[in-house]
């Protein structure tokens, strides 16, 4: 299951978490967002247990965008040990980013 990401849950989600994180920064109204959507869903449930994937709105979550320098969306982050380990911008195939997560698992 995708976790929905806000400030108030990022740091014990995503940056005490021992293990991988990938975190999708999105907008409802963005279109190539929306094909990502049903990918990090997937990869979700693919990583169940291995891997964390988590959803940040940009929109509602400005602080957070701003503080990882979101310029473009759809941005997939991943973090391991509190530190950002790749950064993606613009929409990727299932396979790329699950090669991406599991290099860092």
């Amino acid at each position: 299951m995708t976790l929905t990401l806000t400030k108030a849950n990022f740091k014990a989600e995503v940056l005490d978490n021992e293990k991988p994180v990938l975190v999708d920064f999105w907008a409802s109204w963005c279109g190539p967002c929306r094909m990502v959507g049903p990918i990090v869903e997937a990869l979700a449930e693919d990583f169940d247990g291995r891997a964390g994937v988590g959803k940040v709105n940009v929109d509602e979550e400005d602080d957070l965008a701003r503080q990882y320098s979101i310029m473009s969306i759809p941005t997939l982050v991943i973090f391991k040990g509190g530190e950002v380990v790749e950064r993606v911008v613009g929409a990727r195939s299932q396979g790329e980013l699950a090669a991406l997560l599991e290099k860092h698992i």
